[in-house]
């Protein structure tokens, strides 16, 4: 799970401030294509007043193919994590922080 730039998101009714993005991946046939699940999220309080994940906001399904698809593999020794999470965000016009 990553912290993002906050920004709203209608929700039941209500714009209400995505402030986390997570993402897995659901499928991936080692080959050409992998796709992942993403969901924005807000941010709450736990009762010691620490900032903690909230209610989820927006979720969908990203597909990552072909040339995409080679540069997460070619990442060799770096974070392919990251790479991944870069990737969605920009796809999503998210920021990282």
């Amino acid at each position: 799970m990553k912290q993002i730039t906050p920004f709203p998101v209608w929700h039941n009714g209500a714009n209400v401030n995505a402030e986390y993005f997570a993402m897995k991946s659901i499928d991936d046939n080692l080959e050409d294509q992998a796709q992942f699940y993403w969901q924005l999220f807000a941010k709450t309080q736990d009762p010691e007043g620490n900032d903690v994940v909230g209610q989820a906001l927006s979720q969908g399904n990203l597909t990552m193919s072909g040339e995409q698809y080679v540069e997460w593999g070619d990442q060799g020794g770096s974070d392919i994590n990251n790479w991944a999470y870069n990737w969605a965000a920009g796809l999503l016009n998210i920021t990282l922080i």
